[in-house]
């Protein structure tokens, strides 16, 4: 799960990580408004949304008086800003942030996410901060400093203080800098995040350490433990039909082909994927109907899929273990005759129960392409999609 700038900043100062002063706001009153609340001589107009490089798109501006405020917040909110991580169809702007100016003396980079190598929690800093980190990470991967942070003993001053040295901190700013990392680190633990990034850190000119920016996901396994943060979910951030998807415990992401794709489990889903675009198709979507999927959940998961106008043939590919080939062909039989089929179906079915399963397509009348491997699956709905 996702959250905003504003909404980041929020949880982050809860456990003392430093940021400048701001209100969010969702109309040009309420900007000009939170510019008088803030006080001072300089504001920073923020777009909100759910994707990085807004700087770069036109969505992150300075405004010099109040008038500026009102100009500038009325060219953002509403627009469609598209950056590197949008897409070309990019994001509607809904929601701003007012900020107090800073005195930027330097921009530096500190995140952390899980590393699954170590599985632990890595602190990641550069010197370089305010670029894209994956630049940086191709370019000049020596300038990014990293630390394995022991579950036990938590981030500790030695740590912080050595890469705080590393990325080129002052000596006056280290006891600061070294506060600033232990509690982005204990937010980042307390919160269950998958992602907490500071691009930039700012070094101000009187050595103090701010974070100008706040990105933070969440494990979305943990969320039970944070209703607060699920309070902060923003729907109009999120694809239409992943939202209607996760009301039935489905878990589904758009893609940008025309073969969809209906499997039972995370890897069996990333290998057809990968098998549909060896054969020379693209994956619409990646759906996982998980162990307990029933007749409901595969009906609503073919709605799904057929929601996106672009497929032009589906792909069910389930291997039964506590999933039942028989049950999953009765919700295949059932969605079908429910939706219809305006495009062709092709189902691989292996494991328990799996001549059941087959007979009970076999026996639908439906025109349904049975496929016996998975290899047999991807070359027929490639195919298929190709209108061959």
């Amino acid at each position: 799960m996702k959250i905003h700038e504003y909404q980041g900043k929020e949880i982050l100062r809860k456990y003392g990580v430093a940021t400048p002063r701001g209100i969010p706001c969702f109309s040009v009153d309420e900007a000009v408004k939170a510019a008088e609340t803030l006080g001072g001589k300089v504001w920073v107009v923020k777009a909100q949304i759910h994707a990085g490089g807004r700087g770069k798109g036109g969505g992150v501006k300075v405004a010099k008086s109040k008038e500026d405020v009102r100009k500038l917040a009325n060219e953002i909110l509403g627009m469609t800003l598209v950056t590197h991580q949008t897409g070309p169809e990019g994001k509607v702007v809904k929601r701003l942030l007012i900020e107090e100016g800073a005195d930027i003396r330097k921009e530096l980079y500190v995140g952390m996410v899980i590393d699954r190598g170590s599985q632990r929690v890595v602190l990641m800093a550069s010197s370089e901060g305010g670029m894209d980190i994956e630049h940086v990470a191709e370019h000049t991967p020596e300038l990014i400093h990293k630390v394995f942070i022991d579950p036990g003993t938590g981030l500790t001053d030695a740590e912080a203080r050595e890469i705080s040295r590393k990325i080129g901190l002052p000596e006056a700013a280290i006891p600061e800098a070294v506060a600033f990392m232990k509690a982005l680190y204990l937010a980042f633990w307390e919160t269950d995040a998958s992602l907490a990034e500071i691009n930039p850190l700012i070094l101000t000119g009187d050595n103090h350490v701010l974070a100008l920016d706040a990105k933070m996901n969440f494990d979305s396994n943990a969320l039970y433990r944070h209703p607060e943060i699920v309070a902060m979910r923003d729907l109009d951030e999120e694809d239409v039909a992943e939202i209607e998807a996760s009301k039935f415990d489905l878990t589904y992401i758009s893609l940008d082909g025309d073969i969809a794709c209906l499997v039972n489990g995370a890897g069996l889903a990333m290998a057809t994927m990968d098998i549909i675009k060896l054969y020379g198709g693209n994956p619409a979507n990646f759906l996982d109907v998980g162990g307990g999927a029933t007749t409901e959940k595969v009906t609503e998961a073919f709605k799904i899929m057929l929601k996106n106008d672009k497929v032009k043939a589906i792909l069910v590919n389930i291997f039964g273990g506590i999933m039942k080939c028989d049950v999953i062909a009765e919700g295949v039989v059932s969605a079908a005759r429910q939706v219809g089929l305006p495009v062709p179906l092709i189902v691989r079915l292996e494991g328990t129960n799996v001549d059941l399963g087959k007979k009970i397509l076999a026996d639908s009348g439906l025109p349904i392409i049975s496929a016996t491997s998975m290899a047999d699956a991807a070359e027929k709905a490639v195919k298929a999609a190709k209108g061959k």
